[in-house]
């Protein structure tokens, strides 16, 4: 692989906080204050970021023990069971699978935040008024040019990863650095416009579709799901292991991305639930723009827009990065279609990235029928889950090293990995209950899953090739 395309530290970590600190930030602040009271919120932040910590842990230390299993989470799945077995061929695949579905409607997600930003300053991108009629359907304006923008914006994207992953990869940084900037800016106006009295009644019940009261504990399992939607990408360096110049920049990376989005997070949602009262907040589409405009007016909107775009430009070349990885380097463990593994002269997955952005095209269809917030709320909800089942493989994995004392010869940090791998699955588990409660919910990811085994014949019969391959090799090796 041309050195060109190997990450350093600083462009690693770029991608862990770029990844989790994009659309997640801008939208969420609506959806939290709706799920749940602003006591539901800040427990629902606390056990998040614990949980997300331990599993930051788990994929740190995976990365180091074991670094020739690179691309991401799902692909720790196969190592549960025998290798070459049945069970481990097809356990890799629907979770790589799973992962990667996940990426496509997250990718979704922050680009058509994009979009709801961009109409700060295009107002017409909100126009509900028609285009043109076919049949039953109605295309209005503002669905209309927001489709085209969020169409531009991938493809854009598309050909800025082609011309080399380390130049995309510090275009990202700058993003990033951009975004942080501005993001303290809005704490420090945040800490003067903050007022206790929006924060109360600060135990307030929610109600359910049908009516009835949520209480606390509720509130925030219901919660839970969108905030760990902030931390999907935590991940990043792990899955990119593989073109890190250095193997302990992996979990270095993923330590300081996750510290450093933590504390933008906790900050920024609880000074916007003390700059806007509860009901004008869960009605926002644009919650930090109209926060910031109680104090600074439309120039405080249209600077924090500004700084909106710049941020979620970079999530969506680290996203489309990611995305594009993440069936390509499963395919070199014969976990996914051959065909991935196609790369350009530069070592760019040419194929994966083609295939991955022209399904997400797909994906961005939905942006014609439904509103941005609508379309944001239920590409969150499915994407989660999908990240979920990988996330919890992962703590699995970590926790079978520690009982076999696989890697851990005369290893002092044993028990404290093991107590780490039990915390990380107690949390993932907690998790996948409180977002499949409702059964449209968990019909969806089960669609989302199924979907995969129309390919797993092919896929079956790469991973024998594989395997081949790799024992031929072994006593070359030796």
């Amino acid at each position: 692989m041309e050195n060109s395309n190997k990450l350093g530290l600083w462009v690693l970590t770029a991608l862990v906080v770029g990844n989790m600190v994009g659309s997640g930030i801008f939208m969420l602040p609506r959806s939290l204050s709706e799920a749940a009271s602003p006591a539901g919120v800040i427990l629902a932040w606390l056990m998040t970021g614990f949980g997300v910590l331990m599993l930051a842990l788990v994929f740190g230390n995976l990365a180091i023990r074991k670094p020739n299993l690179t691309g991401g989470p799902q692909i720790y799945a196969k190592e549960i069971f025998k290798s070459g077995s049945q069970a481990s061929i097809l356990s890799g695949f629907m979770s790589s699978w799973g992962y990667w579905v996940g990426n496509l409607a997250g990718n979704v997600a922050i680009i058509t935040t994009f979009a709801g930003y961009l109409s700060t300053f295009f107002p017409i991108l909100t126009s509900e008024a028609k285009w043109f009629t076919i049949g039953n359907f109605t295309l209005k304006v503002g669905n209309g040019l927001t489709f085209i923008v969020c169409s531009l914006l991938l493809w854009g994207t598309h050909f800025i990863i082609l011309r080399g992953m380390e130049s995309a990869g510090k275009l990202n940084f700058s993003a990033t650095a951009a975004k942080v900037i501005g993001f303290l800016v809005f704490i420090i106006v945040g800490l003067f416009a903050f007022q206790k009295s929006n924060m109360l009644p600060f135990m307030a019940t929610r109600l359910d579709g049908a009516g009835h009261a949520v209480g606390l504990m509720k509130q925030v399992n219901n919660a839970a799901i969108n905030t760990l939607w902030a931390f999907i990408g935590v991940e990043s360096a792990v899955v990119f292991a593989s073109r890190a110049k250095k193997q302990s920049d992996v979990k270095r990376a993923t330590m300081l991305g996750l510290f450093i989005a933590l504390g933008i997070y906790i900050g920024i949602s609880t000074l916007v639930m003390g700059m806007l009262d509860q009901k004008t907040l869960i009605h926002s589409g644009k919650p930090l723009i109209d926060a910031i405009q109680t104090v600074l007016g439309p120039i405080g909107g249209k600077f924090l827009a500004g700084i909106g775009l710049i941020s979620l430009i970079g999530s969506t070349i680290g996203w489309v990065m990611l995305s594009a990885e993440v069936p390509h380097q499963a395919a070199k463990q014969g976990l996914f279609l051959p065909v991935f593994l196609k790369e350009n002269k530069k070592g760019l997955p040419l194929l994966s990235l083609l295939v991955t952005n022209g399904l997400g095209q797909l994906f961005i269809f939905s942006t014609v029928s439904k509103s941005i917030s609508g379309a944001f709320d239920f590409v969150v909800l499915i994407a989660t889950l999908a990240y979920l089942v990988p996330y919890l493989i992962s703590s699995v994995y970590q926790l079978k090293l520690v009982i076999t004392g696989e890697t851990y010869k005369g290893d002092k940090s044993r028990i404290a990995d093991g107590i780490i791998a039990i915390l990380a699955t107690i949390y993932s588990v907690w998790v996948i209950i409180a977002g499949t409660a409702d059964i449209k919910t968990f019909t969806y990811g089960m669609i989302l899953l199924a979907s995969g085994l129309f390919f797993y014949g092919p896929i079956k019969k790469n991973s024998v090739k594989v395997k081949q391959k790799q024992t031929q090799k072994k006593p070359l090796s030796a």
